[in-house]
């Protein structure tokens, strides 16, 4: 694809107009949509500023693209992963599993996976699904893949959730509070060093950043793409041997760590 039909594709995904784009960098919707039409070109400056706009890098503006492939956000329906979790908790007796699953729905509701228009609670499930066919059956550990992020994303309080005690103190180890430049390092540490001190929040925690570094490539820019990579390179080896000492977990561990590790080699090579 050409640089216009770039920019065009890239500002139609953000829902922004031809207008809204020309407010931001200054210069006239005449100038954005001549720009589309590949009837002339940003400036280095402009183009900078429209990469940082769109959220993305200048590369994925400028490089043209041949061929391209249908995408797809979702593999699976949530409300088929759903029914699934459901149908397990009733036949193991998973009665926090089964609070969870409805409440998370509702908690969610509305909201979406970032840079899509799939439902939010499609992350939480794959997370549940996720443990469940590792074989991890735990009950304190599948409901809280499915509370993980309702305190975080969703305004609610770890003791007012309808779970366990234990389900709760996983939901609360795995929600961080919003950080800043000055005090993200400090604030992270902390945040996993809680995390590593039970096996079953490394768990959770571990499935979570392998669903969400498969989703890196909706949107995200270079910058944050290249963030999370060294996040989960500095803080990811020590959860995962956390979770290999278990011997409950040694081999979702081992599957863990290939998707991990796979999808950071992917990544790099992209970049």
């Amino acid at each position: 694809m050409s640089i216009g039909t770039n920019i065009k594709s890239l500002r139609e995904a953000r829902k922004l107009t031809q207008e809204q784009v020309a407010e931001a960098l200054g210069v006239s919707f005449q100038a954005v949509s001549s720009w589309e039409r590949d009837e002339y070109r940003p400036d280095t400056d402009k183009l900078v500023r429209l990469a940082e706009l769109l959220d993305v890098s200048v590369s994925a503006i400028v490089e043209e693209r041949a061929n391209t492939f249908k995408l797809k956000d979702a593999i699976y329906n949530w409300e088929h992963m759903k029914t699934y979790v459901k149908t397990v908790a009733r036949t193991l007796k998973l009665k926090n599993t089964l609070k969870a699953v409805d409440y998370a729905v509702e908690a969610h509701k509305g909201q979406t996976r970032k840079r899509s228009k799939i439902p939010y609670i499609y992350h939480p499930l794959n997370l549940a699904c996720h443990a469940l066919s590792m074989g991890i059956v735990e009950d304190e550990i599948i409901a809280a893949c499915m509370l993980h992020d309702v305190v975080e994303d969703c305004g609610k309080k770890p003791e007012e959730l309808p779970v366990n005690e234990e389900t709760k103190e996983l939901v609360r180890l795995l929600t961080h509070e919003q950080t800043t430049s000055a005090n993200r390092d400090r604030m992270m540490t902390a945040y996993y060093d809680a995390i590593a001190e039970n096996p079953k929040a490394a768990l959770i925690k571990c499935i979570d950043r392998c669903n969400n570094l498969t989703t890196m490539s909706w949107g995200l820019s270079h910058d944050r793409i290249y963030r999370m990579i060294k996040e989960t390179e500095e803080y990811f080896p020590r959860l995962l041997k956390v979770v290999k000492a278990e011997a409950d977990f040694n081999n979702a561990a081992w599957l863990l760590q290939y998707h991990m590790e796979s999808m950071l080699d992917i990544y790099k090579r992209l970049l």
